[in-house]
């Protein structure tokens, strides 16, 4: 071996212990307890070190230690009888050279290999056993044609990994070495297949598989937890290699019967964003989905969709879901249909501007808990569009809230942008509006017994939502590039839409049922802003190909209300924590609900009516933090 374990060393104790008690076994099963007693203890003993000297240099040279009892196979079991062979065949001949085996019956040693085989193999199918509830076999490979590729991770996913493609027929890949996370498993194996080095160590590996004709033709990621600036790394060595990069779905990603365990993906974006899975209290959050009647508005879309799928699988007792879009609706109550056939459930196509339509809608459900999800989003759509946008944005969700007062609906939560942190466009002003809206009718609520609580969660940008630079930039690649970005100081928060919509009815539970202070708003911790030029260089290498070479990058310009950087917090909102450290409150900056009242009213009728310059006006005064940039005069750096 060419490095030292200690769980190795224990092994190997163990198995020269074995081989020394093996010897008196053998010759008490062979004559029997009382001519057994009759032998000199000089004799027994003498013999039984002597067969351990010899176990300990065939089984040392032979490697036995270089597998891992965990994931013992029938590979390991094969080795092990070798081994023993070869060790009891040696100890014979040294007995006869020093005995003539005087007073050793032959059949005893043949007993001795029996036993021997026995209490080494033991003990690790034991093991296995204990561990994995039963003994796994493996089937020998068929000569068809597979792709060589090298793990990273040495644990129990590579193991399943290996294991399963050793029992396929068709199975598509041959793993031809493993990159463990530290140095304690390497020069070990797992199913055979040895731990070459160290993660850190992947060039010197990738080396030495070329030199012996081994080369893979990719590396799959098979470690869960692995540093996203490692595996970012990795992504880039491997590429300079000319090797693709894949990894298996996290346990966390898998749904029962739909996906493979041991299916490779290609490494996604979200991988490499430095994004740890934040701990969640399920269990509350069921607690406040379970048997109840939920209601989401923007059902369809990217965030109202995961919100649905997550909802539904906590088991309310009715699930409404409400679209302005036909073909969305259609679809994510397909989705339902299949996924929780049991499950009441309404589809209601409806637009939260239409303030009728939308009171009868949750006056018919009776909702208790309302998610609300509906909005324009794309920025220079909505700057194209401003009056769409008040009327979606900021007049649908008072439409909404009002609509949930009315009805008792126990809490209304909005769902919010980063956006609405000091706005420069539209659409961030709309949301802020909104925003607005909601805190003060919380105020307002609260004031009243079993009033509505109203709940404003607040995060940036979610990872393949509709208008998000991934879909853009995955288009691009496909044709070719190149990949346009703003500008190369545009730095984003991202988030991915499973984590963002987790931490959603994570503070939805603190806001509905524990001690939140009343118009305070919840924000996600988004962790570091992401360079958009770094994320399309990231995805260039994903792609197996080079940024600036194979695929360009062109800088086209800040769009109509964009900024270089977005903020979670406002100046004047204190930041607080929770009970939870993924979520953050955000101070009250409230607005008397009288005057919101009369300037909602005031900019509905001007929009409406189409006069825009009014409205943006009206807009302003609403939300005094909203100053419309000019990007025309933001230059771009020479490069």
């Amino acid at each position: 071996m060419s490095r030292l374990n200690l769980r190795a060393l224990v092994a190997y104790g163990h198995d020269i212990a074995m081989a020394a008690l093996s010897f008196p076994v053998a010759l008490l099963l062979r004559l029997g307890g009382e001519t057994f007693s009759g032998y000199p203890i000089d004799y027994v003993l003498g013999h039984a070190a002597a067969l351990a000297l010899v176990c300990a240099v065939v089984f040392w040279a032979t490697g036995l230690y270089r597998g891992i009892w965990r994931y013992a196979s029938l590979d390991d079991m094969m080795a092990i009888v070798r081994a023993v062979s070869i060790a009891i065949l040696l100890f014979t001949v040294v007995v006869f050279i020093a005995t003539r085996l005087e007073l050793l019956p032959r059949s005893s040693i043949v007993i001795n290999w029996f036993v021997l085989s026995a209490f080494l193999i033991g003990p690790r199918a034991l093991y296995r056993i204990l561990k994995d509830g039963r003994l796994d076999t493996v089937l020998k490979r068929d000569t068809v044609r597979r792709v060589p590729v090298v793990l990273v991770g040495a644990g129990d996913p590579a193991e399943t990994f290996i294991r399963d493609m050793d029992s396929r027929r068709d199975a598509p890949f041959a793993v031809v070495g493993i990159l463990a996370d530290g140095a304690g498993r390497v020069g070990r194996e797992i199913r055979k297949v040895d731990v070459l080095g160290t993660i850190d160590e992947f060039r010197a590996v990738l080396a030495r598989l070329t030199r012996q004709g081994r080369r893979p033709q990719r590396l799959i990621v098979t470690k869960e937890d692995i540093a996203p600036a490692r595996l970012a790394r990795l992504v880039e060595e491997a590429s300079a290699e000319g090797l693709t990069l894949a990894r298996l779905p996290r346990l966390t990603d898998l749904r029962p019967g739909i996906d493979d365990p041991v299916a490779v993906r290609p490494v996604a974006i979200e991988d490499l964003l430095g994004r740890p899975q934040a701990v969640l209290d399920r269990d509350r959050m069921r607690a406040l989905i379970a048997g109840r009647r939920v209601l989401v508005t923007g059902a369809g879309g990217t965030i109202g969709g995961e919100l649905t799928r997550q909802i539904a699988a906590f088991g309310p007792a009715r699930l409404a879901l409400l679209d302005a879009s036909e073909l969305n609706l259609y679809a994510i109550d397909m989705e339902m249909a299949e996924r929780h056939p049991e499950l009441p459930r309404a589809a209601l196509l409806a637009d939260v501007r239409d303030r009728d339509r939308i009171a009868s809608a949750i006056a018919a459900e009776a909702p208790e808990l309302v998610f609300h999800a509906a909005a324009l989003k794309h920025v220079p759509m909505v700057e194209l569009n401003p009056l769409e946008g008040v009327l979606t944005n900021a007049v649908g969700t008072r439409h909404v809230a009002d609509a949930c007062r009315a009805a008792g609906v126990r809490a209304m939560v909005l769902i919010s942008t980063d956006k609405a942190v000091n706005p420069l466009n539209v659409m961030g002003a709309t949301k802020r509006l909104a925003e607005s809206w909601c805190q003060a009718l919380d105020l307002v609520e609260r004031r009243r017994a079993g009033g509505t609580r109203f709940v404003t969660v607040r995060f940036g940008n979610v990872l393949g939502s509709t208008g998000s630079v991934v879909p853009l930039f995955q288009r691009q690649l496909a044709a070719g590039g190149p990949l346009t970005v703003t500008h190369p100081e545009m730095t984003r928060y991202f988030m991915t839409v499973r984590e963002a919509v987790e931490l959603v009815l994570q503070a939805s539970v603190l806001g509905v049922e524990g001690e939140a202070i009343a118009g305070e708003i919840f924000v996600l911790d988004m962790g570091e802003p992401v360079r958009i030029v770094d994320l399309a260089r990231q995805m260039i290498r994903l792609a197996g190909r080079r940024p600036d070479s194979d695929v360009k990058i062109a800088f086209v310009g800040l769009r109509p209300g964009e900024k270089l950087a977005e903020e979670l917090f406002h100046d004047a909102e204190a930041l607080m924590p929770t009970a939870h450290p993924a979520i953050r409150r955000a101070a009250p900056r409230t607005v008397d609900a009288a005057f919101l009242a009369r300037g909602l009213d005031e900019i509905v009728e001007t929009a409406r009516a189409g006069h825009g310059d009014t409205t943006l006006l009206l807009l302003r005064r609403l939300v005094p933090d909203y100053r419309p940039a000019d990007n025309a005069d933001t230059a771009i750096p020479a490069q």
